[in-house]
Formats: C-alpha cells, sequence, structure tokens
C-alpha cells in the first residue's frame, strides 16, 4: 500500500481563451503522503485544484484521484475527497456544531453517524468544547480548525488544502499543520498549496509551477540542494531596501531578495560577489554588521528555479 498512488496526473492542461493558465502538469503521489503544490501567485495552482476536484474541466490531458478519473468520475471524486480552501465555506450564523451537522446531512451520512462524526472531529481539532459557540464569533483560527473537520467529517481518504492557513497565524499554523501530520499518520494523502516556505518544509515531496508549467520536483532536501547558486547572506546596519537595490545592480549577482533582517544574495562566484557588496555598501555609508554563505533555504530555491524558468 505504501506505493499505492493516491492521485495521477498526466499532461493536464486548462486554456481559457487565449491565456494557458495550466501546461502539460504531470505528477504523481503516493497514499498516505503530504505533498505540497507550490508556485507564485497566478501559477496555476488553484485551477489544478479545481480540475482535480472535478470542478473544472481539462481542455487536454488526464488524471485520476483515488483511482477516478478526474472527467468521467466526477461524483465518486468528491465522495472520497475532503477540500478546504482559504475561504472557508461555514455559516457564520450557525454554532460549531450545527455547521458539522449541516455539512454531514450534505455528505449523506445517516443521523446516527452524523452525531458520531461530529463528536469525533470536534475533539479531533479540540473544539468540543466549543461546540455550541456561533462560528461567526470564534478566532479566525478556531474557524479554520472547525474547517477542517468539516473536509474531514466523510472520513476522505484524500484531502486537497488549498492555501488553507492563508492570514492566520503563525501559532494557529502550527497547531493546524499538528492535525495534518496526526491526519497522515492515519493514511490521509493530503495535497498542499501554500504560500509559506515553512509549510512547504513540511511536505514529503514537492512541486513547483510557475506560469502554469511545471519546473521542478522532488523532497525540499533534493530541491535545496539543486540550488547551482552559493548564497551569501547579507546584514546590513540600516537602509535595507536601498542596500537591495544597490546589491541586485552588481555583476555576476544571479539574484538577491529580502530574508528575515537581512537579504540573500544568489551568485555562482561568491569571492567577487563578496567584495563588490562591501565596497557598494561602504561607498554609499551603509554599514554592513554581517556578511557569510549559509546553505540555501527552500526559499533560495523557489527563487533560483522560478528565476531560471523565465531564462
Amino acid at each position: 500500500m505504501e506505493n499505492e498512488k493516491a492521485i495521477v496526473v498526466e499532461d493536464l492542461t486548462k486554456v481559457f481563451g487565449n491565456f494557458t493558465a495550466v501546461d502539460r502538469v504531470s505528477f504523481q503521489v503516493n497514499r498516505g503522503e503530504i505533498f505540497g503544490f507550490l508556485g507564485p501567485n497566478g501559477a496555476g495552482k488553484s485551477t489544478t485544484i479545481r480540475m482535480l476536484c472535478g470542478l473544472l474541466l481539462p481542455t487536454r490531458g488526464a488524471g485520476t484521484v483515488g483511482g477516478y478519473d478526474i472527467i468521467r468520475k466526477q461524483d465518486q471524486i468528491r465522495q472520497h475527497l475532503g477540500y478546504m480552501s482559504q475561504r472557508f465555506s461555514l455559516y457564520q450564523d450557525l454554532t460549531a456544531e450545527e455547521n458539522l451537522r449541516f455539512f454531514g446531512g450534505i455528505y449523506g451520512l445517516s443521523p446516527v453517524r452524523v452525531k458520531e462524526r461530529t463528536q469525533e472531529a470536534l475533539n479531533l481539532v479540540g473544539l468540543w468544547e466549543r461546540r455550541g459557540e456561533l462560528t461567526g464569533l470564534l478566532p479566525l483560527g478556531l474557524k479554520q480548525r472547525l474547517a477542517l473537520a468539516s473536509a474531514i467529517l466523510h472520513e476522505p481518504p484524500i484531502l486537497f488544502l488549498d492555501e488553507a492557513t492563508s492570514g492566520v497565524d503563525p501559532i494557529s499554523r502550527r497547531n493546524f499543520w499538528d492535525l495534518i501530520y496526526a491526519l497522515a499518520a492515519k493514511g490521509v494523502t493530503i495535497l498542499v498549496t501554500t504560500h509559506y516556505m515553512d509549510e512547504a518544509e513540511f511536505c514529503d515531496r514537492l512541486v513547483l509551477i510557475s506560469a502554469g508549467r511545471l519546473i521542478a520536483q522532488g523532497t525540499p532536501r533534493e530541491l535545496k540542494e539543486g540550488v547551482p547558486e552559493q548564497i551569501i547572506a547579507v546584514q546590513p546596519g540600516d537602509r535595507l531596501g536601498e542596500a537591495l537595490d544597490l546589491i541586485k545592480k552588481l555583476p555576476r549577482v544571479r539574484e538577491a531578495a529580502v530574508f528575515g533582517y537581512g537579504l540573500h544574495v544568489a551568485t555562482t562566484h561568491a569571492e567577487e560577489v563578496e567584495e563588490a557588496i562591501k565596497n557598494v555598501l561602504a561607498a554609499n555609508h551603509i554599514a554592513l554588521h554581517r556578511m557569510a554563505r549559509v546553505p540555501p533555504t527552500l526559499e533560495d530555491a523557489f527563487i533560483s528555479l522560478v528565476d531560471r524558468a523565465k531564462g
């Protein structure tokens, strides 16, 4: 069962008029895997998810979810799939418990099973004690947990999380990921789209798309080890934005971006660029607190791969 394919995508393509949103994307997801689907805004992530959910017909290509064809077996896919997006599908004027009972009916669960699963799901996400509170009055992090409970109420073997942690505070995001790990440990396959690189690190494997095309796939470690450039961490004393603009213009700098309180500079000529950084900052009276070569992060890999994909 370990190598069973929960999701198979082959040359999946979606064209809207003259615009190709998804362009011949192919990948496979193993059963019980946490699989990350990354890309810049407008890369085609959500369009791909909607095709896999059976909500949007592909222009070309093929795919299966849970063994069901995404074109011919859409109803079966929905029965075996849990879906959660950043726009939680919750009724604000119902209590947490009432929301789940409503969704249980939509999923076709028997009244007895709805009652059982409502309690089980609320206990899993830590909301049983708050089951009687109006959903509209819950903090965002608890609404997120309630949305997850509604997505897994019918015990789907596959779960899609489409930017599901967007706008949620870091502690709530970490708690949410503890729930995701618990589900994956039970054999649930989870496909995640996210903008957060720390979340991408939690995934077993990742694919990265840009402008609708798949440009890389592998484990987080493999993607980081595949970065051809050396990374120089630069921490100016002040005027971070000005320092970034100056460094970006230097010869041999492939890419430079803000990283935490400093900058990450990518280059294949580290010694030459380090000297140039010292000189340009000194010439513009910007203090240099620290400069050191560091291993590439997943964010560095993401920037490098997207930059190379642009040509």
